[in-house]
């Protein structure tokens, strides 16, 4: 039986302060690859030898709210940053070209996709900085059933995958496809292309596409949120299966990476831990789920390096 190939390192954002970290897996060390990565770095890419990764910017909070809840994001301070090894970090999009900048992925052919969660969009922009455009804007009405939070692109198949996860542990979170492109005539305000894939999630995060399958975190309530969760892609029109649950007990479930060759996924969380899950069907099968790191501070983002 050939054995599984050793898995990937990771790369996981600090919430505060903000730091871009690099983790191995196999033993834990955890390196800083970027000391000031901003105010609340939330989504992470390695492409073309180089690190994107996005910031929510600086909250208004309100001192009568406790926790999460008394932070307000809706102030436009976000952006997208870039460093490459051995030179400088630097704006792709300065602060103030999003409101919240969440999940970012990217299509492996120069361009660079994100969902804006107060800013109930979705853009891309080619990593030279050029061609900024919306895809997705979501009515300012909607509220936070608008807000755009996780990423997936397709660009094989044209298809772009987003999750809007929801009040908090509200139980109506959904997971949307529409084309990658907006259909002729239409707007990124006005599409008939949108598809509502599943509905009525716990609290749905970050998105991992691999081949026909759609990996998510879910930072809902339990039994079915705080999960890490698969299902197979829906064909055009039909609605998505109920999700397979791979893990449970994370605390706020955020970030995603999915090593398809070792057959691992990693979640990142709020409570600062990264936990290694074995695919059922993969090379490591029957394997039992463990830390990789505890670090005691929140972590958002998570990606591989490749």
């Amino acid at each position: 039986m050939t054995p599984a190939p050793a898995p990937k390192r990771l790369l996981a954002l600090q919430v505060s302060p903000g730091r871009v970290l690099e983790i191995d897996p196999a033993d834990g060390r955890v390196r800083t690859l970027v000391e000031d990565a901003g105010p609340a770095p939330d989504g992470v890419v390695a492409a073309g030898g180089a690190v994107y990764w996005t910031t929510m910017g600086e909250p208004d909070i309100d001192p009568r709210t406790p926790g999460e809840q008394g932070y307000d994001f809706s102030r436009r301070n976000g952006g997208v940053h870039v460093w490459t090894p051995g030179g400088p970090q630097r704006d792709l999009l300065p602060p103030g070209a999003m409101t919240t900048g969440k999940q970012l992925t990217t299509d492996g052919a120069g361009t660079l996709y994100w969902c804006d969660r107060e800013g109930h969009r979705i853009s891309r922009v080619r990593t030279d900085g050029s061609g900024l455009t919306d895809l997705v804007v979501t009515p300012a009405a909607e509220g936070i059933m608008g807000e755009c939070v996780g990423i997936a692109v397709d660009p094989a198949r044209g298809h772009l995958y987003w999750t809007q996860k929801g009040p908090a542990k509200g139980g109506r979170g959904r997971i949307l496809r529409a084309g990658l492109e907006i259909p002729a005539g239409q707007s990124a305000e006005h599409r008939t292309d949108i598809e509502v894939l599943w509905d009525h999630l716990p609290e749905p995060i970050d998105l991992h596409l691999d081949g026909d399958t759609l990996y998510w975190t879910d930072r809902g309530a339990a039994p079915d949120g705080n999960t890490l969760n698969r299902a197979p892609l829906p064909g055009p029109g039909e609605s998505g299966t109920p999700p397979q649950i791979l893990a449970a007990g994370f605390t706020e479930a955020i970030g995603l990476a999915v090593d398809s060759a070792a057959g691992l996924a990693y979640v990142a969380d709020l409570g600062g831990h990264i936990r290694e899950v074995p695919l059922p069907g993969g090379p490591a099968d029957g394997r039992a789920p463990r830390e990789v790191v505890a670090l005691g501070v929140p972590l958002t983002g998570l990606c591989l390096l490749p």
